[in-house]
């Protein structure tokens, strides 16, 4: 009596769209999604016989361009622009640094942060004016106690600036203003798909946590962000350099996802492959699609049997490509450091740097929205 296979021919399709879907994923993933579509449990051995009938091989490094890309003139690229332009070098009347705030731009946010009506002691300083102090600060680098003169006592800023960060004020700015640029660009003000990444910055000799990155040979801090597929900041966590991403991912994820309940998936790199990518599935539920590089010798990536190529674009000559999702959140940290004061953390208290990062991407937003393009 010959024993009847798990997957049949009718199966080989099905094995195709996953591998179509996720060149990059390993065998594990493979039959996990196969799992899910068909309800048949399998060993590792037996999918690895099923790819092999269905004709879908494994390849190892970056695959070549075929024939009809080869034949293609390179693309003239446009010399790329440096610089700032004339829009920013504009400043308006009411600013009396760059980094202040506009007038439009306050009116997205006074009532987060004027307390006029409220019993007590009237404040001594206007609170535009401890919020300009504190975009100085993040934009500028420079420490509490060199403020202008044109700003109240650093005292009183940096105690306003503590209390509203333990208030989450910032937080509560930055969410408010990116569900009105997701609305302005046409999404849903709860996002469906996020992007999750870690990015090591050097620490000061002021103090606190801290530790060393192997990975990166950087001595400091860690930022884990998670960001929506437009880049917007949804969740950070500040840990010790020497927390692997693995390991700091699940707090991020437990904020964006105690938020945002919407999310369904998230990118993440390889760093969160395996264990980590399947307790976050298990926890909340979310789909985790791992994005590899084409170069990955240790995966590689399949090709069925009608598939030319699965990368239209190639690497340049330094082996470097744009991944899919991942530039995404690779961009946001680019967007973060323009902030010079997160370039470099300077304070003792974690809870400040987690401060810092979501006054800097609220206070982009805030000149996204009142531009008038």
């Amino acid at each position: 009596m010959v024993r009847r296979k798990k997957v049949q021919p009718e199966h080989y399709p099905i094995l195709c769209e996953i591998v179509t879907d996720k060149p990059m994923a390993t065998l594990v993933e493979i039959r996990d999604s196969f799992t899910a579509k068909t309800g048949i449990s399998l060993y590792i051995e037996t999918l690895r016989m099923a790819l092999k009938e269905a004709g879908i091989t494994r390849h190892k490094g970056v695959p070549e361009k075929s024939g009809d890309q080869r034949d293609q003139p390179p693309e003239v690229e446009s010399p790329p622009r440096y610089g700032y332009q004339d829009r920013h070098r504009q400043q308006a009347p009411e600013q009396r640094y760059p980094s202040c705030l506009t007038d439009a731009e306050w009116a997205l946010i006074a009532d987060i942060f004027d307390t006029d009506g409220h019993r007590g002691k009237p404040p001594s300083y206007p609170r535009r004016l401890l919020v300009d102090a504190c975009c100085y600060v993040v934009r500028s680098g420079c420490s509490w106690r060199m403020l202008p003169q044109d700003f109240p006592p650093w005292q009183n800023v940096y105690r306003t600036f503590r209390r509203w960060s333990e208030q989450g004020k910032f937080e509560q700015m930055n969410d408010r203003l990116r569900a009105q640029w997701r609305e302005r660009e046409g999404r849903d003000k709860m996002p469906s798909a996020a992007v999750l990444d870690a990015q090591s910055t050097r620490h000061s000799p002021q103090g606190g946590a801290s530790g060393y990155d192997a990975g990166k040979k950087v001595k400091g801090r860690k930022r884990h962000v998670l960001v929506d597929t437009l880049g917007l900041v949804l969740a950070v966590s500040v840990t010790a350099a020497s927390v692997q991403d693995r390991d700091g991912a699940h707090p991020v994820m437990a904020n964006g996802i105690e938020k945002y309940s919407g999310i369904s998936t998230v990118f993440v790199d390889s760093g969160y492959a395996g264990r980590c990518a399947q307790t976050i599935n298990q926890q909340h539920g979310v789909e985790v699609e791992v994005v590899r590089h084409p170069g990955n010798t240790n995966v590689g990536w399949w090709k069925t049997p009608n598939q030319q190529d699965l990368f239209t674009k190639q690497p340049d000559a330094k082996g470097f490509t744009i991944l899919p999702k991942r530039w995404v959140v690779e961009r946001t940290h680019a967007w973060i450091e323009k902030a010079r004061r997160l370039v470099m953390h300077h304070d003792r208290s974690i809870q400040v740097s987690e401060a810092w990062v979501w006054l800097a991407a609220s206070r982009q937003l805030l000149n996204r929205l009142t531009h008038p393009s």
